[in-house]
């Protein structure tokens, strides 16, 4: 129903993706069983990288590490239409336009794990000096979607998207000429053309699930209409994942090793 194609899917992750997850950034999870094994939930992570990598990656870690290995479904924002062969791949591999028609749809009556990132292009124009600094989370949209459906919320961390592509700038004249939302510079991007963007630095990922929220106990669709509520636990999450940021930073001794 969502374009979605297991051909596509099925190659880009028996090639592509398997090799970026587990030999380039030697991906490492915890926490796997935090993330439901049926009922419909939010995963709630931060976002990073000039093309950020982390969806991929969280993706990939849900079916390869999970005890029941589930599709992701991804929220994307509306400007990816404008992009002719990349706007046809994004539904292919399970993006999905994010509005919460859509959000409620995936989580309430198909039961599905979507996965939303609530800085959007801020984090991802991010520069390299402001990294693991989270972004404001909008208006709490994500909280209201996720108590209206009564779906639980699974705040997840990464580490290793910011220096994998880091971006060390942004120039808008040539963001202007070329359409682009934004033009970063990388260490490859302009210099080894588009194919720049996919020219990721090898830094090691940790990926981490934490305990997810139940909606339910909070109120469920009753309570998302209570925007003080909603602002307030956007904010806890957004705290919670910023802690746990913090944490894994601290512990790790390599950005390549780990």
């Amino acid at each position: 129903d969502w374009g979605r194609s297991e051909r596509v899917e099925g190659f880009m992750d028996r090639t592509l993706i398997e090799f970026f997850y587990r030999y380039w950034f030697r991906a490492e999870v915890e926490g796997i069983d935090n993330v439901p094994s049926e009922s419909g939930a939010l995963i709630v992570s931060n976002h990073a990288g000039a093309l950020p990598p982390d969806a991929a990656m969280i993706a990939k870690a849900i079916r390869e590490e999970h005890p029941n290995p589930r599709p992701l479904y991804l929220t994307v924002e509306h400007f990816f239409k404008g992009y002719p062969g990349f706007s046809m791949l994004i539904p292919k591999v399970g993006g999905v336009a994010a509005h919460p028609a859509n959000v409620h749809r995936l989580l309430y009556d198909e039961r599905q794990l979507v996965l939303v990132f609530p800085e959007g292009r801020k984090g991802t124009e991010k520069l390299y000096r402001d990294r693991y600094r989270l972004r404001r989370f909008g208006r709490g949209g994500f909280v209201e979607a996720a108590m209206r459906a009564e779906a639980q919320i699974v705040p997840t961390c990464v580490v290793g998207a910011e220096e994998s592509a880091p971006i060390f700038g942004h120039v808008d004249v040539l963001r202007k000429l070329t359409g682009l939302i934004y033009f970063p510079i990388t260490p490859t991007f302009p210099w080894l053309g588009p194919f720049g963007m996919l020219g990721y630095l090898p830094a090691k990922f940790k990926i981490r699930f934490l305990e997810p929220i139940d909606t339910v106990g909070l109120g469920g669709a009753e309570a998302a209409e209570d925007k003080a509520l909603v602002q307030t636990l956007a904010q806890e999450i957004r705290a919670q994942i910023q802690e746990n940021l913090h944490e894994m930073l601290a512990m790790r001794k390599s950005v390549w090793l780990g």
